[in-house]
């Protein structure tokens, strides 16, 4: 296990963190996109299933581009897997509290593997999930003739052994300091810690009979507190007891490199395996501002801009993904959840800003606010992503709905975009041929 890397290790890296940002164009400003589809509403009351959309992964069919699906989070209500046109195909639910006192599971993010040998000899593909509630990570094989078929593809195979991931009792569990982002590479799983400034890596093993496990290999912890120009420090304002914690995350298999999105900071790149130093890659608007945490209304009232955040995304800093080009180029695309747009920075170099999109109405259907999760692949998936597919979480899905008290019903969901229409309007590539997740 790596000590943490320190606030002084990094003020030299952080003082240059803002150099690469060009200025960008007001957010009300960038162009919005519509989305071919959205998947059914999910709502996160009792009569829901307490369902809250948060992050989407695509799977790739191997031979029917077309029979690909989308597996998505809905934290308390599990997951649930969506056909290319946003029908729904399944719905796991998460497992039950071990104890009656304790936290049953709650699905945060999700990721994939293609490939992973069982312990049986066979190779299948994995959807990887991190159970904040029960601080494990859980696998689920997808079966893809059943997916072709438009067919429940998931089976889990889960080790019912598998260890908590960062605490050692359930009664640390309990306090809800447990597995958070995740994303996925090569065998290995990166994890973030709810609540606190901690990474972990994941070394996945073929457990007997089938199933799937994981070792601990090691942590590492990002900065809680900066250092600012002028030698102040600056701790972003967080309810107490709280650190900056990392929900978005996503490697760059290519290189080997993680980045990762602290939600009150701004995005980090590092290298995957957690050694070495991270760097800043880009700042969110609300970094240096002083602010006071209000218990009543639960909510920080921020200080005066004193200039020293980035241009291009409004806390929170969310989910993270990257579009494949050929010869290491492409892009990596950033949810600005504070102001409801996404921002594209270049994958390779040092990740220059190159603008940024909304997902708006358009196609009889709402946009997107507040997004969480976010995925794109560069592959074609039959006629309704010719040029590969984009998909978002949606805070805040439309039309609203109510209850039988007549209340506004919390309502999520899942917006399908094409890639294309966004590679347009911001002069973005289209690669098709580069970066199958299949290799």
């Amino acid at each position: 296990m790596r000590p943490s890397v320190t606030t002084a290790t990094l003020a030299a890296v952080l003082c240059l963190a803002g150099t690469v940002a060009a200025p960008a164009a007001a957010s009300d400003t960038l162009p919005g996109i519509s989305p071919e589809v959205e998947t059914p509403a999910l709502f996160d009351d009792e009569a829901g299933g307490n369902a809250n959309g948060d992050d989407p992964a695509i799977w790739v069919h191997p031979a029917k581009p077309g029979g690909s699906v989308v597996v998505a989070t809905a934290k308390d209500n599990g997951l649930y897997v969506y056909s290319l046109d946003g029908a729904q195909l399944q719905h796991v639910p998460a497992p039950a509290a071990p104890g009656e006192d304790d936290e049953p599971g709650r699905f945060n993010n999700v990721d994939l593997v293609y490939g992973f040998r069982l312990s049986t000899g066979a190779k299948v593909d994995l959807a990887v999930v991190s159970d904040r509630g029960r601080d494990h990570i859980r696998f689920y094989a997808i079966d893809p003739a059943r997916a072709a078929a438009g067919r429940a593809p998931l089976t889990d195979v889960t080790d019912p052994a598998v260890p908590h991931v960062f605490n050692d009792s359930q009664e640390e569990v309990n306090e809800a300091r447990t597995a958070y982002g995740l994303a996925t590479w090569r065998d290995q799983v990166l994890v973030s810690r709810r609540h606190s400034t901690s990474l972990g890596l994941l070394k996945m093993v073929a457990a007997p009979s089938g199933k799937v496990s994981y070792q601990r290999v090691r942590t590492l912890d990002l900065p809680e507190s900066f250092t600012l120009p002028g030698g102040a420090t600056w701790t972003p304002c967080l309810e107490p007891g709280e650190q900056p914690q990392v929900e978005g995350m996503v490697v760059d298999g290519e290189r080997g490199v993680l980045y990762a999105a602290q939600e009150d900071v701004g995005i980090w790149r590092m290298r995957a395996d957690l050694t070495g130093s991270p760097a800043l890659v880009d700042k969110v608007r609300e970094y240096g501002r002083p602010g006071v945490y209000d218990p009543e209304t639960e909510e920080c009232a921020l200080g005066p801009d004193q200039g020293l955040g980035g241009r291009h995304l409004s806390a929170d800093a969310e989910g993270l993904t990257i579009y494949h080009g050929a010869h290491g180029k492409g892009y990596l695309l950033a949810s600005s959840q504070g102001d409801d747009t996404f921002a594209v920075y270049q994958r390779d170099g040092g990740n220059a800003y190159l603008g940024g999109f909304r997902v708006t109405p358009g196609n009889g259907l709402d946009g997107t606010q507040a997004s969480d999760g976010a995925m794109v692949v560069n592959v074609p998936l039959g006629r309704r992503y010719p040029q590969g597919l984009f998909v978002t979480h949606d805070g805040a899905n439309t039309p609203e709905a109510t209850g039988e008290d007549g209340e506004v019903r919390e309502n999520t969901d899942f917006k399908f975009v094409r890639w294309d229409h966004i590679a347009g309007p911001l002069g973005l590539t289209v690669d098709t041929r580069s970066g199958n997740p299949r290799g």
